[in-house]
């Protein structure tokens, strides 16, 4: 019941999916409009 290990290669997980340039692309886009929030913003405004 509890000796027996899964199989590695039977699961998915999210490092290990595949992901296209397009969707790296996008993500550091937010990436950048995220960071511009977070301390773009108030450095302006203080």
């Amino acid at each position: 019941m509890g000796d027996h290990e899964p199989d590695p290669d039977a699961r998915v997980t999210s490092p290990m999916q595949e992901f296209t340039t397009s969707e790296a692309l996008t993500g550091g886009v937010i990436l950048l409009v995220g960071l511009l929030l977070v301390f773009g913003v108030p450095l302006l405004l203080g």
